[in-house]
């Protein structure tokens, strides 16, 4: 359907060389639903000096998960006018866009700085035994630790974590989640190049916690996130203090006592 809407989004804090780098993947269509559950959290752990523990105490907030199913086909897009999207379009079908969320399931590096040391040092070693052989080699190598120690990298256990999301659906919702499931159905394909050119994926979505939220590497990326979260919990609670005020009259003349 092709025009100007509100459109939801899927906001991927990917880390690059210097800052975070979003990927911002927009929905070519809204969902016509989404399902939104809540699962109660465990009970806390108990200590082995705690003889009595509360039955009703729980570990912190409910467990918070979204799904629906994007659509996304190329007709449209090569019939929105834009002549570089259309050529895309007519080229890789739908395959941008697919390849951008499958990219939300997989781990980046973020000792960043690592690959960059491993890449100096093996190119320029490459180099040195084309050209001068043992001394070139060896400072590729000392440039090599001295970027390794100017960013502070851990050479010897990259961390992987899979990228942090925002799933946005409007000014109201706001929220840090985790690609969780992606199961995608290609219908339709390109008679030249097979590629698809009708697509529809099946995206479910665990919203983080603040406990998860405080264990990200990088400050802005988590400063974004946790503000996203407060706010949303912020909201939540005067939406509910808003109903409570338009309901206590009839609570009131339903209560026994």
């Amino acid at each position: 359907m092709p025009g100007k809407y509100l459109r939801g989004a899927l906001i991927e804090f990917r880390s690059g060389f210097l800052s975070p780098v979003p990927n911002v993947i927009v929905f070519q269509y809204n969902p016509e639903t989404i399902s939104h559950s809540w699962t109660p959290s465990g009970p806390p752990e108990s200590k082995d000096n705690q003889s009595d523990t509360n039955p009703l105490a729980v570990s912190g907030v409910p467990g918070e998960e979204f799904s629906f199913t994007l659509a996304m086909d190329s007709s449209d897009t090569v019939a929105d006018g834009n002549a570089a999207a259309a050529d895309l379009a007519s080229a890789s079908g739908v395959y941008p866009r697919l390849a951008a969320l499958e990219l939300l399931m997989f781990p980046s590096d973020t000792s960043a700085g690592q690959l960059l040391t491993a890449g100096l040092t093996a190119v320029a070693g490459s180099a040195g035994g084309a050209i001068a052989g043992a001394a070139v080699g060896a400072v590729a190598g000392a440039v090599g630790s001295l970027v390794g120690a100017v960013l502070g990298v851990n050479r010897q256990v990259p961390a992987y974590l899979v990228p942090p999301v925002l799933f946005v659906w409007g000014p109201g919702r706001v929220l840090p989640v985790r690609v969780t499931t992606l199961r995608v159905t290609e219908s339709l394909f390109d008679s030249t190049l097979l590629v698809p050119t009708h697509v529809e994926a099946e995206v479910g979505l665990r919203v983080l916690t603040p406990q998860e939220l405080d264990t990200l590497p990088d400050g802005l990326v988590k400063g974004i996130l946790n503000t996203a979260y407060n706010y949303m919990g912020t909201q939540r609670q005067s939406l509910a203090l808003a109903n409570l005020a338009n309901s206590s009259d009839s609570i009131i003349g339903m209560l026994p006592f």
